[in-house]
């Protein structure tokens, strides 16, 4: 790009080549043979005030400078807890960005969109077979938004029978999503105490009534553990009436080894940038598939890919259905990536990265115990919780994480869940090596001993990277909003 043109347009490269005019500070519209009148007097302009005149050059290299300030999986370990930041494979993207699927637009005839619509069915036939469903909706537009449709279809599920019900049970180890989606579903939340880091049959009991709608619950939970009374857990909430939700953010430790449909689970929303490995952050797009035992396939959200014969579509005759939740029908991009990721694992390939995702969390278990507080002795699953309350010369879980940004790598997840005082939550997921994993516990190491013998170095962390920490109080209290100014 030598520079923008008059009208403030982006030019692609072949169209700066076609029409450049060395004697021209810009291009203009009658140079790229666009009718005036296709654009709207408002919306042109003749120049952009105080716009800088740049080298394509200048403009690439402050672009790729600040492209290397910014921390990813592709740049290095990331074992954000919960969030199972696992690395994205470059085949993912590649499959996602074919013409053929990139550029179909939504609103495409059916009869011309059988591969798109091929692609989303078997999507749904894959996550049913992998966690045990009958039937999987691909159209929720990311977890939160799954988590919702699943709420949504227990609700229509009460009603239809005539028994609309007004609380959903959520234990203190469950996602921490939950609570804000069964609120915004219309519930009252009443939680409940975990025992040993499980939740007991007994809790359940004790709070389970013909008004609970239903026990949310997330397995593993975000203490790395098996819930390992679920089986009987479910029977006492399906004996009183209620359906079990399950959170699927944690999926990663169970893929291909056990199924939540088998456990007794009534509902179960996927985060596909989480398990199967699509793109995670940034604000999306992303998508949140819904699983549900065959009862609950009627209430799903409408349209459902279905196939007849040889054929597919997409089957908007539901009576029963809570309706449509996205203007189309899923972020297919996001799709194609998970099945891209599916495909190529095939089932054996899925079991083993969750052997492998068990395995370096908990090898990290075995290497920082003793060094930090382990509250919960179990066997860890996927990730593992510490807490800082072994740290000594007045250190605590923020200190750890601003020194670890020192040391080159992202922090973990910090302060959750809240049942942890002072929590230190890793994931490290099947992506990373024995290498890379014990270079991360000996920075972790190093630090118990900074904070014994220098804890300054802890309180005043970070001090390498471009922004040093931040008076994230003071931040809270008093946010500088841009849309209050002026």
């Amino acid at each position: 790009m030598t520079q923008l043109g008059a009208s403030g347009l982006v030019l692609n490269e072949k169209l700066l080549f076609e029409h450049s005019d060395p004697g021209r500070k810009g291009y203009s519209l009658s140079a790229l043979d666009v009718p005036e009148a296709s654009l709207p007097d408002e919306l042109c302009r003749d120049e952009i005030s105080g716009f800088p005149e740049l080298s394509e050059v200048d403009v690439v290299r402050h672009f790729t400078r600040l492209s290397t300030w910014n921390y990813g999986v592709d740049s290095g370990f990331y074992p954000l807890g919960s969030c199972t930041m696992k690395y994205n494979p470059k085949v993912n993207e590649v499959a996602a960005r074919m013409p053929g699927l990139v550029d179909v637009h939504p609103a495409t005839p059916q009869h011309l969109t059988q591969g798109t619509l091929g692609l989303m069915y078997h999507l749904q036939e894959a996550l049913a077979e992998i966690s045990g469903f009958a039937a999987v909706t691909v159209q929720p537009a990311a977890g939160a938004h799954g988590e919702l449709a699943g709420m949504l279809t227990i609700r229509a599920w009460h009603e239809a029978r005539g028994n609309a019900r007004s609380k959903v049970l959520i234990p203190d180890t469950a996602h921490g999503t939950n609570p804000a989606t069964a609120s915004l579903a219309g519930y009252d939340v009443v939680p409940i105490a975990s025992n040993g880091g499980v939740l007991s049959v007994a809790e359940v009991e004790a709070h389970m009534d013909d008004d609970v709608a239903a026990l949310m619950v997330t397995n593993p939970n975000t203490l790395g553990l098996f819930e390992t009374n679920i089986e009987e857990i479910c029977k006492v909430v399906h004996e009183r009436g209620g359906l079990v939700y399950c959170d699927g953010a944690n999926l990663n430790a169970l893929m291909g080894i056990a199924r939540p449909g088998d456990m007794g689970i009534d509902v179960m929303h996927f985060n596909l940038h989480k398990t199967f490995s699509t793109p995670h952050g940034g604000g999306g797009p992303g998508s949140g598939p819904v699983g549900v035992v065959a009862e609950l396939i009627p209430f799903l959200p409408k349209p459902f890919v279905v196939q007849d014969g040889d054929d597919y579509r997409l089957d908007d005759d539901r009576p029963q259905s809570i309706g449509r939740l996205l203007a189309f029908n899923g972020n297919f991009g996001i799709m194609l990536r998970a099945y891209a990721y599916i495909r190529s694992m095939g089932a054996a390939g899925l079991r083993h990265a969750s052997e492998i995702a068990v395995l370096n969390a908990n090898y990290i278990r075995a290497r920082l115990e003793g060094t930090y507080d382990l509250p919960y002795k179990n066997r860890s699953l996927h990730e593992v919780v510490f807490s800082d309350k072994d740290l000594e010369g007045g250190c605590h879980t923020l200190d750890v994480a601003k020194r670890l940004i020192d040391y080159g790598y992202h922090p973990p997840t910090i302060y959750f869940p809240l049942v942890v005082r002072g929590a230190i939550m890793i994931e490290p997921t099947e992506t990373e090596s024995q290498e890379i994993l014990d270079e991360f516990c000996e920075a972790m190491i190093a630090i118990a001993g900074e904070a014994r013998d220098n804890p300054d170095l802890l309180h005043d962390a970070p001090q390498l990277p471009r922004v040093r920490r931040l008076d994230e109080t003071t931040a809270a209290r008093k946010p500088k909003l841009k849309w209050k100014e002026g």
